[in-house]
């Protein structure tokens, strides 16, 4: 967005809020000139991937804070210096321990000695793709035995609209504190990209909705004092839509070029150049790329928090909840693709078949599985009684995941030329840059290439199947 385009949603905002005639406590203003001296103390509850940037992004601009997480471990490492995130190395938390303004607790009674507290905790999908909400509403919980007047809260997790009014502010009310009184209440959702080294969350403009005109004034001041651009708009419910509609673009383009990949293999063409010629035309094209399945916090989970929530209203996503339908099936088409290939080359199945999969994490260059289609795979796979073991150098040992439990424990094979020998096929789920695919590739009896790893590393070879 351009800087003139910002300042235009953000004067449009403001002066949209400013028609309600809202009173201002003494609250409000002792806690703006706080925000404004950067006196104010926060509270960041969840130290993951989007709460230990966040924590890093407050720290080095001056205001005291404080990381909450009900993980002891997570809590024991950072007041050591250490890190759990790959691409957060150990040298930033020293560094934001050195400054004196930042440090790690599991107590969420610390809540009634801060000024701002800020919610990045999971908002996963059920069993039946309904919104998991249960991470917020307890976090939520916890904030309001501990608050106290004057205080600012502000959601960023992912959510269906409606959540910061529908779910935040009945909780708040229940133990005495009135929003826009007594508690000001925002949402401003996160624009994360891990592993992305040219969008670190200072340089992301930052979306910010209030309910009501000073809790918006709040959170942009706040924001302002260590985000290069913030983005203000007319509510919560508002910046909550803003979200959503960011991931459901994305879910929704991927979904297309899955489903032209699907057709245009059976007409014999590479979906990969079909793309790299098409983003060569300056305008009205942008380039998304298929794969085998959607992962991650977002882009999987995300869309369906408002095809429910349509659903209150009557109104059927048809469009989300049909790229929903062709992403999830994505998994099954590449485990197809493989069948065809071991058939056709070596005249066997799946079953009793050695399968190496290459990367267990979501995306290329991260430790992070959350949502990872290579769960999948191997669910699959294994179904098929084939012999599947993986190799990831960011993930040595598979964690307990929420709809795979059954994979932890589970441990990386050596990346050794003997050992890639011993497999029937590998099959790159996640295309990591620091994979050397020339000697994969050498040593393989098959490649099944769903990210298009090998030609992009100018690996070319009859054995090679794109999926």
């Amino acid at each position: 967005m351009s800087i003139k385009a910002a300042d235009a949603i953000t004067a449009y905002a403001v002066h949209e809020s400013a028609g309600t005639s809202e009173a201002e406590p003494a609250c409000y203003r002792s806690l703006h000139a706080k925000i404004s001296k950067k006196t104010a103390a926060v509270a960041v509850c969840g130290m993951g991937y989007v709460g230990l940037p966040l924590c890093r992004a407050i720290a080095n601009h001056g205001f005291p804070l404080i990381g909450l997480d009900i993980d002891e471990e997570k809590v024991e490492k950072l007041n050591t210096g250490k890190s759990y995130i790959r691409h957060i190395p150990g040298g930033i938390v020293q560094a934001m321990l050195r400054t004196g303004r930042f440090r790690a607790s599991s107590d969420f009674g610390q809540i009634a000695h801060v000024d701002i507290i800020i919610v990045c905790v999971p908002t996963p999908l059920t069993r039946y793709r309904e919104p998991d909400l249960s991470y917020v509403s307890s976090t939520a919980e916890a904030i309001a035995r501990n608050a106290r007047p004057g205080q600012l809260v502000i959601l960023e997790s992912t959510t269906y609209p409606g959540t910061t009014v529908e779910l935040l502010q009945p909780i708040f009310s229940r133990h005495g504190l009135i929003s826009g009184r007594d508690i000001f209440l925002a949402f401003s959702p996160e624009r994360e990209d891990p592993g992305n080294p040219d969008y670190q969350t200072t340089m992301i403009p930052k979306i910010v909705g209030g309910q009501g005109r000073l809790a918006l004034e709040l959170a942009t001041a706040f924001y302002r004092g260590f985000i290069k651009a913030v983005v203000p708009v007319s509510s919560a419910t508002t910046a909550e839509a803003v979200k959503l509609t960011e991931n459901i673009f994305r879910a929704v383009n991927i979904a297309l070029v899955n489903e032209l990949k699907v057709i245009y293999s059976k007409m014999g063409i590479d979906i990969w150049e079909v793309i790299e010629a098409a983003k060569t035309k300056p305008f009205g094209f942008m380039p998304f790329y298929p794969g085998p399945g959607l992962g991650g916090h977002c882009i999987p989970i995300d869309p369906f928090y408002l095809t429910w929530k349509a659903r209150e209203f009557d109104v059927t996503a048809r469009f989300i909840e049909l790229a929903g339908q062709i992403n999830a099936a994505m998994p099954e088409y590449v485990i197809g693709r493989l069948t065809d290939e071991l058939d056709k080359r070596f005249s066997r199945g799946l079953n009793g078949a050695r399968i190496l999969i290459l990367g267990m994490a979501y995306k290329k260059n991260v430790d992070d599985i959350r949502g990872s289609p290579t769960l999948k795979l191997m669910e699959l796979l294994e179904a098929r009684h084939a012999q599947v073991h993986y190799f990831d150098p960011f993930i040595p040992e598979i964690p307990r995941t929420r709809d795979h439990p059954e994979f932890a424990g589970r441990t990386s094979i050596a990346f050794d030329p003997t050992i890639l020998a011993q497999y029937d096929a590998a099959l790159i789920a996640t295309d990591h840059d620091c994979v050397d695919y020339q000697m994969l590739v050498d040593r393989s009896r098959l490649v099944i290439d769903t990210r298009n790893a090998c030609e992009r590393f100018g690996v070319k070879s009859d054995k090679v199947a794109k999926a």
